[in-house]
């Protein structure tokens, strides 16, 4: 059984890691609001993109593009896939980064022709330490999501897709359906359908006369999907991040209640084993007593 300084020594540890856990709490929710802020302020510009392709689709109906499926259907599409994973760059998160990898090894599985675009270093180690091929690695950080870096996965994707390198590009983020809830996703980023932009959150405006596009409607709904994609990556770098603060938050929140139960206990135990002691030398004191009284009786 351990004695009251090995005991004491455990608390001071327990006590020293509560105060890491409650200051990673602290940072998360503080990181937490600034990414929510920076989510809502991306809204407005997703929604107006979506609003202008569909008007797009409604005055120029037969229109074409390589980033739509065929208005009859969707064939077919045999080849390599891409696939940009958002990862955090370090655990202490719950399930956070398991369930986005989770995600890219069952696509991985279902087809094996895919290459990996990574982002975080928890991504780039775990598919390191086993050998999974790593098609490109974004080296900058997961905590600081901006547009300029969005741009520059949407680069590097789309360039691979018009080339016709990657016949479809898919996207792995968490998605923070709501304050306490949030779910990793496996979405299709390319090539789109035009049943994505039938509803959107926007309100449209009645037109009344045509639109005019120069040089052609092909041309500007191209353009527009380039800056939508990059759009859609930077919501899903914040998103994965309003996510991996909430989770980190969770986590740390858990950690420090279990501080606490496992304070409690050693306290309890700490307790007895002092008043085992302090029992335990009374005794002693009070027999040495009555042997000298016997000792003197002699």
């Amino acid at each position: 059984m351990p004695g009251t300084k090995e005991i004491k020594s455990h608390i001071e540890s327990v006590r020293e890691t509560r105060k890491i856990t409650n200051a990673m709490y602290l940072i998360a929710s503080t990181k937490l609001r600034r990414a929510r802020m920076d989510l809502d302020n991306t809204r407005p510009y997703f929604e107006a993109l979506q609003g202008e392709i569909k008007r797009i689709f409604r005055t120029a109906k037969d229109v074409d593009s390589h980033y739509f499926y065929p208005p009859d259907g969707s064939p077919s599409l045999e080849g390599t896939y891409g696939c940009l994973v958002i990862t955090a760059d370090k655990g202490l998160a719950g399930a956070y980064n398991q369930n986005a990898i989770r995600q890219a090894q069952g696509l991985l599985e279902e087809h094996p022709d895919t290459k990996l675009f990574v982002v975080g270093e928890y991504g780039r180690r775990f598919f390191m330490q086993r050998r999974i091929p790593i098609e490109h690695s974004f080296l900058y950080t997961a905590q600081n999501p901006t547009m300029q870096r969005a741009r520059e996965i949407s680069a590097l994707l789309l360039d691979g897709f018009d080339r016709g390198e990657l016949k479809k590009i898919f996207i792995i983020y968490t998605d923070m359906e709501s304050s306490v809830s949030f779910t990793a996703h496996c979405d299709r980023l390319l090539p789109f359908h035009r049943t994505n932009f039938v509803d959107t959150a926007q309100k449209e405006k009645s037109v009344r006369e045509p639109f005019e596009f120069l040089p052609d409607a092909r041309t500007v709904l191209n353009s527009i999907m380039q800056s939508y994609v990059s759009g859609f990556i930077y919501s899903a770098l914040i998103d994965s991040f309003c996510c991996e603060q909430d989770a980190r938050m969770t986590a740390m929140d858990s950690a420090n209640q279990n501080a606490e139960k496992l304070l409690g206990e050693l306290s309890l135990q700490y307790n007895r084993v002092r008043q085992s002691a302090i029992t335990q030398e009374i005794t002693e004191v009070s027999a040495g007593a009555k042997a000298q009284r016997q000792k003197k009786g002699r």
